[in-house]
This record gives C-alpha cells, sequence and structure tokens, in this order.
C-alpha cells in the first residue's frame, strides 16, 4: 500500500496521561495545535477560537469491528482534546458537539470537523483559519501534526516539510509532503502569512517521517458554513437545530 493515499489518523495503543487543570504558565504560542483522542484513535487539531478545535472528520467517524470507518460520527463525549506539544498532555478538555459535513467520513470531499468544547480555554493560543480567500497555486504551505511514522521517536507535535501548492480543486488541494499516521486534522499554515488554510486530511506514506509523498488537504474557506454552525453551537444552540452541511459544490460557498 506505499503508493497508495489513506487517512492519516493513528491508532492509539496506551493510556495519556491525563490531567484535570490547564496550567496556563506551560502554553506556547504552538499550543494551538493540539491532540484529538476519539477510542483508539488518535489525531491532531487546531484551536481555531477559545471553544472550537478544527480537525479531520474522518477522525471522527465510528469505526467497525475490523476497523473500517463508517457512515456516522462518535458521539461528542467519546472525544477528548489533549493540550501541550510532547507525548504526554499537561491538561484536556471534553468535547460537547462534533459538526461535520454529510461526506468525509473515511477521507476525501467533506473531511473537515470542528469540534466545540466543554468550556473556554482561556489564556490557550488560538489561529485563524483563512475562510475569505481560496488557495493558490505555488502558495507554499507548511503541515503540523501529532504524527509518528515509523522511524519517528515518541509521539509529540512537528512542523512538518512541506511547498507549494500544485492543484488547487473544489474543496482540496494537493502538494507533496512529509505525512506521517496521526497527522490529520492537523493544521495545514500558510508559510508566509501564518494563517491557516487546509487541514491535513491523507497521503502516500511509506513510514518515513522524511519522505515526501503526495499528500491531500481540505480547504477550510470551502466549507465556511461549517464555521458559521460552529459559531451558533457556541452561543448556545443546539446542533439538533441546524440543518446538515451537504456535500457537493453548493458546499463551497465561493
Amino acid at each position: 500500500m506505499r503508493n497508495q493515499q489513506r487517512p492519516a489518523a493513528f491508532p492509539q495503543a496506551e493510556e495519556q496521561l491525563k490531567t484535570n487543570g490547564v496550567p496556563l504558565a506551560l502554553a506556547t504560542d504552538d499550543d494551538y495545535v493540539v491532540r484529538v483522542v476519539s477510542g483508539k484513535v488518535t489525531c491532531t487539531g487546531a484551536l481555531i477560537e477559545e471553544d472550537r478545535v478544527l480537525t479531520a472528520h474522518h477522525c471522527l467517524a465510528v469505526r467497525g469491528s475490523g476497523g473500517e470507518m463508517l457512515s456516522s460520527d462518535v458521539r461528542a463525549e467519546e472525544v477528548r482534546v489533549e493540550l501541550g506539544g510532547d507525548h504526554f498532555a499537561w491538561g484536556e478538555v471534553g468535547v460537547r458537539a462534533v459538526l461535520a459535513p454529510t461526506c468525509g467520513y473515511a477521507a476525501g470531499d467533506g473531511d473537515i470537523a470542528i469540534l466545540v468544547l466543554e468550556r473556554r480555554l482561556v489564556g490557550v493560543p488560538t489561529r485563524p483559519p483563512r475562510l475569505d480567500e481560496r488557495p493558490a497555486v505555488g502558495q507554499v504551505m507548511e503541515p503540523v501534526g501529532f504524527g509518528r511514522c515509523f522511524n519517528s521517536g515518541a509521539m509529540r507535535r512537528t512542523v512538518r516539510e512541506g511547498g507549494p501548492i500544485d492543484q488547487v480543486m473544489d474543496t482540496r488541494f494537493r502538494l507533496d509532503a512529509s505525512i506521517c499516521p496521526g497527522d490529520s486534522g492537523g493544521p495545514v499554515v500558510d508559510k508566509e502569512r501564518g494563517e491557516i488554510v487546509g487541514v491535513i486530511s491523507q497521503a502516500v506514506m511509506d513510514g518515513n517521517e522524511t519522505t515526501l509523498g503526495r499528500a491531500e488537504f481540505t480547504r477550510v474557506d470551502a466549507w465556511r458554513a461549517l464555521f458559521t454552525q460552529a459559531k451558533f453551537v457556541s452561543d448556545g444552540m443546539s446542533p439538533n437545530e441546524l440543518p446538515p452541511v451537504e456535500c457537493g459544490r453548493s458546499a463551497s460557498q465561493k
């Protein structure tokens, strides 16, 4: 399966150190990148507001008995967000709502989700998504993730080698990048402007974290409706009161 793109989620195989408090003195500018844990699956996310985390939809898909991704989302209470850049988290917070499109359960179109947290993380840095401008060919991107390849050490936040975008599609874009299992959901940052432009979705991976492989990312600007709904839920609206964010060209609202 060396040359086949696959979702970059990492099945968690060990318990993580958990703390109830959030020692704000430990927070650094890079701590907007967080770890998203759903059962035995570990992914990456980005804190875009004090109570909202951007990640990949396939990270929240229910798994079948063989580990396959099913077309339904896990319950919000089954997800937690861990803080800090090292293998062991220095804090964590629960999730009260999972918002995602009606596709993207196994990557591809719609592989984006927003988690609304149980509480606001005051003092922890955030990073804004760029929603009013589509990515362009030639822009240099920098992925960030908590993934671990076979030749990696302990799982920790890592800035991956990226490069210029060479293909832009309706809801996704592609470039060659070094991606490891567990990087899914991580932010793809415009290296010049520092804004989040996309979400790590899937990539060709060979187990070596230095290998550049074909990688695909979800455009955040193509799913502005999802960000609007997340704000409504943050302000107190129930997710059940909101219409589904449908897939297809209409979802991009260009």
